[in-house]
């Protein structure tokens, strides 16, 4: 199906579009799991329910810095941003 898709006018600038989404979801699943965490530990540290927390690592949920920042914490990591110059366009 992947392959199939992939042929689509659009996949491939629609999918590249989610690769920051996909690298947060990554970065957080990667966080909790260095912790040595479930996700329900987690929701506990950051005061919410275990579902909350799924929504989170799943892409389901846009998360404001401020929660990025409480799952951090919850991980025993920091939250940090930077900005990468784009390539020129040609």
């Amino acid at each position: 199906v992947f392959a199939k898709w992939h042929k689509a006018p659009g996949y491939q600038a629609a999918y590249d579009a989610l690769d920051e989404e996909f690298s947060i979801m990554a970065a957080l699943i990667k966080a909790r799991e260095a912790a040595g965490l479930s996700q329900s530990e987690v929701a506990r540290r950051m005061r919410t329910a275990q579902p909350a927390v799924a929504r989170l690592e799943g892409g389901a949920h846009r998360a404001s810095l401020s929660t990025l920042k409480s799952y951090a914490a919850a991980t025993g990591h920091r939250v940090k941003i930077s900005l990468e110059q784009l390539a020129p366009k040609r």
